[in-house]
């Protein structure tokens, strides 16, 4: 063998070997990866038992009853669909009715999404200037939903 193919079979392998760990790291991650899911996803498609979810939306009005050991139940809805959810534990300070949030946890058979984590979203006090322009321009800006124009661009 020459130099110049001692040296492309060297990189052809370190190329076979990059692949082939990359290829091992991608499916070693593929169990970890919880996709976002609307209430109406959920609902049309419902996930299988063991599949981990993230469910976003909004947490309907009048939904959040809290019981005795910590457990809360609530609705998550996307203004479609809706999707009653339980809750064991302390929940985010932000968390209340009308607040968005993002729980993560499993469907089971009766259809309750059995929540291990919450996480309580901001509202649009905090969305930057280019959005609430954006959203102006768009026709899909509601200052009854939020804070004032004004109020975001401080």
């Amino acid at each position: 063998m020459t130099r110049k193919q001692r040296r492309l079979t060297l990189i052809g392998l370190a190329g076979i070997v990059l692949a082939s760990a990359l290829g091992l790291v991608l499916y070693a991650l593929s169990d970890g990866i919880t996709f976002f899911t609307s209430p109406s996803d959920v609902l049309a498609t419902p996930p299988s038992p063991e599949q981990r979810i993230r469910l976003g939306g909004l947490v309907e009005q009048g939904s959040i009853v809290k019981e005795t050991g910590g457990i809360v139940r609530f609705a998550v809805t996307d203004g479609k669909a809706t999707v009653p959810a339980r809750y064991v534990g302390i929940l985010p300070d932000l968390f209340r009715e009308g607040q968005g949030v993002v729980a993560e946890g499993k469907v089971d058979a009766n259809g309750l999404f059995e929540a291990d984590t919450v996480l309580a979203k901001h509202d649009e006090t905090y969305m930057p200037k280019e959005v609430v322009e954006a959203l102006k321009k768009s026709g899909e800006w509601r200052p009854e939903d939020g804070a004032a124009p004004e109020a975001v661009t401080q």
